[in-house]
């Protein structure tokens, strides 16, 4: 494997250094290339079925006191993004651990759309988690079994602690995206910029098995943003959420499986930065109100941005660039500081455009 210099790694000869240029040239995306657009495609062509079984099934989100839209919208949107990832992966993917991908993402999809059906229980839906988590784990192996820490030094972990911290992972992500799809857009665009940011990352180490999954992860998710754009016309649901959130899971994971550095897992972390804290923030909440932590409320960090004045594109917007934001910070892990400080500052940009959009608003009015 090719190794990058320690001047490109610190940042202070980016401008100078080849390394950067043929690490992120556009030849080195072509693997992913297919993968986005077949993932896209498919995924465009299966939301109208997936809605016109949504309105059969009776899979539909009424208007109501948490809700933004105004009329009848179909769920299960989940559908469709399953099956553009699914078809492009297993046509393009070279990972052996693949199909165990799609089949344990298959399992929490099927049982997600009772979720979206007749609505289930917060403990059934955990446990629908669990068990598609345990499968991936279990039966196809896709867990943590160790860790390269840099100077080379590699950690095994123990079966007691690698299965259980892959579990917490793979429900914990879930969870995450579930919570955050609640804006038109915002759950797929969030996804897409943050599997962007593994495709970088897996490009850095020549990982392309890894670029592969992750480019049909983003072609699904812009495929299905094509009808989820405010105003929605489909709903990805539980279905497709949960998906989302257990396929992102699996891809980190398997980039470690590969031999990446512990901080494979720490860049999508930074980059789920504000679900996350989000996440934490409502389970946080709800306890001490004394309430469930499945309890819905309307003090999530979307519904703030909505209350203060912003529309739900506007939200949706702040979103991207804040995720944006912190995936460039994770990013900065692996080198390349001057050129991410300045996406930084670019789309710090693009909120204060938002931000200002939004006073001009008020005071004309």
């Amino acid at each position: 494997m090719r190794t990058i210099s320690p001047a490109v790694l610190d940042g202070t000869t980016f401008f100078s250094d080849p390394t950067f240029w043929s690490t992120f040239s556009p030849a080195r995306f072509g693997p992913a290339v297919w993968p986005f657009f077949v993932a896209l495609v498919f995924t465009a062509i299966a939301v109208l079925p997936a809605r016109w079984l949504a309105f059969r099934l009776g899979a539909v989100a009424a208007p109501g006191e948490r809700r933004i839209h105004s009329r009848p919208t179909a769920r299960l949107g989940g559908l469709a993004m399953y099956l553009g990832f699914g078809l492009s992966a297993a046509l393009f993917s070279t990972n052996p651990s693949t199909l165990g991908l799609l089949l344990s993402a298959a399992v929490v999809t099927t049982l997600m759309v009772l979720d979206d059906l007749n609505g289930v229980r917060a403990l059934s839906k955990l446990a629908f988690q669990i068990a598609a988590s345990l499968l991936a784990i279990v039966v196809f192996g896709i867990y943590i079994h160790s860790v390269n820490l840099p100077g080379g030094h590699v950690v095994n972990l123990a079966v007691a602690v690698s299965i259980p911290l892959t579990l917490l992972w793979f429900v914990g992500l879930q969870n995450t995206v579930n919570l955050i799809d609640g804006v038109d857009g915002l759950a797929a665009g969030v996804v897409a910029i943050v599997a962007a940011t593994l495709l970088l990352a897996a490009i850095n180490r020549e990982q392309m098995d890894i670029v592969i999954l992750s480019g049909a992860l983003i072609g699904a998710c812009v495929g299905f943003l094509f009808f989820n754009w405010h105003p929605a016309r489909v709903f990805m649901g539980d279905t497709g959420s949960n998906f989302l959130g257990f396929t992102l899971a699996a891809l980190s994971v398997l980039s470690v499986a590969k031999g990446a550095v512990v901080l494979a897992l720490i860049v999508p972390i930074v980059a789920l930065a504000i679900p996350i804290f989000d996440t934490g923030w409502a389970i946080l909440r709800r306890r001490m109100r004394g309430r469930s932590i499945a309890t819905p409320d309307t003090e999530h960090l979307h519904h703030r941005l909505l209350d203060f004045g912003l529309s739900p594109r506007e939200t949706a917007l702040v979103f991207y660039f804040g995720t944006a934001i912190f995936a460039a910070l994770g990013l900065a892990i692996y080198g390349h500081k001057k050129v991410l400080l300045g996406a930084i500052l670019l789309m710090l940009l693009g909120i204060v455009v938002i931000m200002m959009r939004r006073f001009q608003r008020t005071s004309r009015g």
